[in-house]
């Protein structure tokens, strides 16, 4: 896939139109990534009613509001608008988060050779590798909503399995950004429980050490776990 855009310029649909220009800025971008290719028009009135199903597909993969890690998603919006005018007002109906190529860019159209566009709106879904996972996916989009993402997530074979949904996490790995917090406090209380029974064996109190080490913390037990 990033084989397919480098030596391009894409650009970010936020508020500067912020650039990204090298080789560096693409990669970290889009690899290893599932790309979604959009092609659409503002003057195309299916697309019109799709871009709000499309956005918040997007959103409820990409969105941290609704997933602890982004889904390893991109969105690039390739427009056949006939007017520089009507691209710039489209791309206020996508997310934010999305990624298009500027009008005057002619691998636009390069692009809709490649795929074989003709009907409007159409979704070309990538692999990492750049070959196609799903020729249209609009429909599907329309029907299943964010659930077949999962579908392409297996076909994908993505190397990087850390950004899943929700509640794909396992019971064993990271929920929140407090579980660091909480490893290295029962790391400490796991080496206090360790050194109070050493004491013991040497013939030193128990009770003493508690209120020495451990008298700020009443009620706990220093037993330490997961639940």
């Amino acid at each position: 896939m990033v084989d397919l855009f480098l030596g391009k310029v894409l650009v970010k649909n936020n508020k500067d139109k912020d650039e990204l220009d090298t080789e560096r800025e693409i990669v970290l971008r889009l690899q290893n990534r599932i790309l979604m290719l959009f092609f659409g028009s503002g003057e195309c009135e299916k697309c019109q009613e799709f871009a709000p199903t499309l956005k918040d597909f997007f959103k409820k993969l990409t969105d941290e509001f609704y997933v602890e890690r982004s889904a390893q998603l991109v969105l690039l919006y390739i427009s056949l608008d006939s007017s520089e005018e009507q691209h710039d007002k489209f791309l206020k109906e996508l997310p934010k988060r999305c990624l298009f190529l500027a009008y005057e860019d002619p691998y636009r159209q390069e692009l809709s050779e490649m795929f074989e566009v003709q009907d409007l709106p159409r979704v070309v879904v990538l692999r990492p590798d750049c070959s196609v996972l799903t020729p249209d996916a609009v429909a599907e989009i329309c029907k299943m909503g964010p659930d077949c993402y999962r579908n392409w997530q297996e076909g994908a074979e993505l190397i990087d399995r850390n950004f899943m949904m929700n509640e794909e996490f396992d019971e064993g790995k990271m929920r929140s950004i407090t579980d660091p917090i909480r490893r290295i406090k029962y790391k400490v209380e796991d080496k206090k429980k360790k050194k109070k029974k050493k004491r013991k064996k040497d013939g030193v109190s128990v009770e003493d050490d508690e209120d020495d080490e451990d008298g700020e913390e009443d009620g706990n037990d220093g037993g330490g776990g997961w639940g």
